[in-house]
């Protein structure tokens, strides 16, 4: 579990520096270049988040139960996972409704995406780390939605439809087929 945690705290402290420390990343980044801040940000994230998630499957050998969800809150997550993966795709197609409208897509798909996870899984260890992943989107969009938007593209039809269909596609390849090789465990 502390491998897990430390992976987790390299990985979300990264990703709270604007949260927490927005003038100090504005001087970094003013400082260092845009360029090469995205990269240390990259590095040091990528480190963080293999960290957290060795150490998720580590914890994962030796469980501690804390509950047993229901079987059915499978399919749940399995329903949940749909309008995530759609927000997920709609935060990178430029000049659609959905990131328009909710300006910041990715981390309210990290809300739904940690949140089902919570649903369906009840070992500390998942707890703590679908828990921190939602602790933090729900901080990290209070935050963002303070912050002066970022300029956007006219939304258009065919920048929503890109998206939704792009997060369909992405779900059933992820759900049917990458699921299970990635984490080891079957979606149902």
């Amino acid at each position: 579990m502390f491998v897990m945690i430390l992976g987790l705290l390299i990985f979300l402290g990264v990703h709270s520096v604007r949260i927490f420390a927005d003038d100090w990343r504005s001087a970094q980044v003013q400082r260092m270049g845009e360029l090469r801040w995205k990269a240390v940000f990259s590095v040091i994230s990528i480190i963080g988040l293999a960290i957290a998630i060795w150490g998720y499957g580590q914890m994962r050998l030796d469980p501690l139960w804390i509950w047993f969800p229901p079987t059915g809150l499978r399919h749940a997550v399995a329903l949940l996972m749909i309008p995530a993966f759609i927000l997920l795709v709609a935060a990178y197609v430029p000049g659609n409704h959905i990131k328009a409208k909710l300006g910041h897509p990715m981390v309210l798909a990290v809300k739904v995406w940690a949140l089902a996870h919570l649903l369906a899984n009840g070992r500390l260890g998942d707890i703590v780390f679908f828990g921190a992943f939602l602790a933090w989107a729900v901080l990290d969009f209070r935050s963002a939605r303070r912050r002066q938007p970022a300029p956007q593209a006219t939304p258009r039809m065919a920048g929503t439809a890109i998206a939704v269909v792009g997060g369909l596609i992405a779900y059933y390849l992820f759900a049917f087929h990458l699921h299970v090789w990635i984490t080891g465990v079957p979606v149902m």
